[in-house]
């Protein structure tokens, strides 16, 4: 039950007055304000819905005293279908609106999932926390590291709760196996190697073609931007591999495990980047590596390697997706799942914890769903009781930015140095000027 007390509280945090340049809407504190923890029912908006929005949607919709009241995506089909989802799972039906900048003016709306496409994460987390709400933002928390440290800022200032797609940090068995890390069970850690393999088909190379009737190709675009012309291989997926819009396979799926390494390790910033790799199996408009390794050095001799192969699927340690902490007393490997085993220094398993829920393979919208409900539940808590996050936005924007500093390196062939109190790039001119990004005129990101 919330209490008086609660609730001024809450009253208090949701009282941002808003003005961003332009993008959003301005209103009032006075006009404004935002009253979560009013009743014990959390009203949702989920943004971005063509796929892992959707997902999220359903999953939130799934949750005691939670309401996914509001859809928004500038893909009319994308809405209609996702409030077919919601209804069919909450018994609610949601108000449509295909503008977020709408979407944030609406009073009752107390927390929005973001899973848009990236060049849209952190422009619209910023919009929503100087519009008072809530956020879960999903992984990379943005397109690129000056992004991650606005955000930062951001919470700060405006006070919101704001948890991040790092759902594994929610996930039992896998707590149990950091617990196990840094309570010794392999000794000292001083390497950790993650992964991430597929079977990814070629793109093409693009057609231009005329925009189809279902989109917002214009609002689409938002912060980015502008292309010469819509093509055909663009949506909805392949945005991923193009620099303008995605963070590649490292920003998609590697931050996921390099937070766990970083997670078990005690690990924040590193103070060296380099990338090997390309785009080595097709010819196609794909910008981003398919096959790319990362390596990141830290202080007291610690260092991490992301492995991606998005046109190979073969395995390690038996998963497509993983992560292994190497020790001097034995080693710790976590499969995509909720699941790990250890090692002793023989190479023999010494443990085995296994889960019957785990990570479904070929599933890139909803892989993890019975164990999402732990992140969810966590989020919701956050909002309710004032929880400590599992994955609050420093978690995300800190693994975020490691996988774009690894990008960063690729993309300029260059090794460098960083600051491991913010991961800002040393004495690199080229690598520096990717640190941050061109937006369109009047999609700024400010403060």
């Amino acid at each position: 039950m919330t209490t008086r007390r609660d609730f001024m509280k809450q009253v208090a945090i949701g009282t941002a007055a808003i003005s961003v340049g332009g993008v959003l809407p301005g209103f009032s504190a006075k006009s404004y304000r935002n009253i979560v923890g009013a009743n014990d029912k959390i009203r949702m908006g989920a943004v971005g819905v063509n796929a892992r929005g959707n997902a999220l949607a359903g999953g939130f919709a799934r949750e005691k005293n939670c309401e996914i009241a509001y859809v928004c995506d500038v893909d009319k089909r994308a809405i209609a279908k996702c409030i077919t989802n919601v209804e069919k799972i909450g018994g609610n039906r949601a108000i449509g609106e295909k503008d977020i900048r709408k979407l944030l003016e609406f009073k009752d709306l107390d927390a929005v999932i973001i899973a848009t496409p990236e060049h849209w994460h952190a422009p619209a987390a910023l919009m929503a926390m100087k519009a008072g709400k809530h956020i879960y933002l999903e992984k990379p928390t943005s397109h690129n590291p000056a992004e991650n440290e606005i955000l930062l800022e951001a919470v700060k200032k405006y006070k919101v709760v704001a948890a991040t797609g790092m759902q594994r940090r929610s996930w039992p068995n896998i707590a149990r196996a950091i617990r196990d890390i840094q309570d010794g069970a392999i000794g000292d850690v001083h390497y950790g190697k993650c992964w991430y393999a597929n079977n990814r088909s070629s793109i093409g190379v693009g057609k231009p073609t005329a925009i189809p009737d279902w989109l917002d190709w214009e609002l689409w675009q938002g912060p980015a931007p502008r292309v010469e012309a819509y093509k055909d291989n663009f949506l909805h997926y392949n945005w991923h591999w193009f620099y303008n819009w995605g963070t590649g396979e490292a920003g998609n799926n590697g931050v996921h495990f390099i937070d766990i390494i970083r997670w078990g390790m005690g690990l924040s910033y590193p103070t060296g980047v380099s990338s090997t790799g390309g785009r080595y199996t097709y010819a196609d408009d794909w910008e981003f590596p398919d096959t790319q390794v990362i390596n990141f050095e830290f202080d007291n001799n610690k260092m991490i390697t992301w492995e991606g192969r998005s046109c190979n699927a073969r395995t390690i340690e038996d998963a497509t997706v993983g992560a292994v902490f190497y020790g001097t007393k034995g080693s710790l490997a976590i499969d995509g799942g909720n699941s790990y085993k250890i090692y002793d220094q023989q190479n023999k398993a010494v443990k085995n914890i296994t889960s019957d829920m785990g990570f479904t393979e070929g599933d890139i919208t909803n892989p993890t769903q019975q164990l999402d409900h732990y992140h969810f539940a966590n989020f919701l808590d956050g909002i309710r009781k004032s929880t400590t996050l599992n994955a609050d936005i420093s978690v995300g924007c800190i693994s975020s930015t490691l996988a774009q500093l690894g990008n960063i390196a690729q993309r300029t062939k260059s090794t460098f140095r960083t600051n491991p109190e913010n991961g800002r790039i040393l004495n690199n001119k080229a690598a520096s000027k990717l640190w941050s990004r061109k937006y369109q005129k009047g999609w700024e990101m400010e403060l």
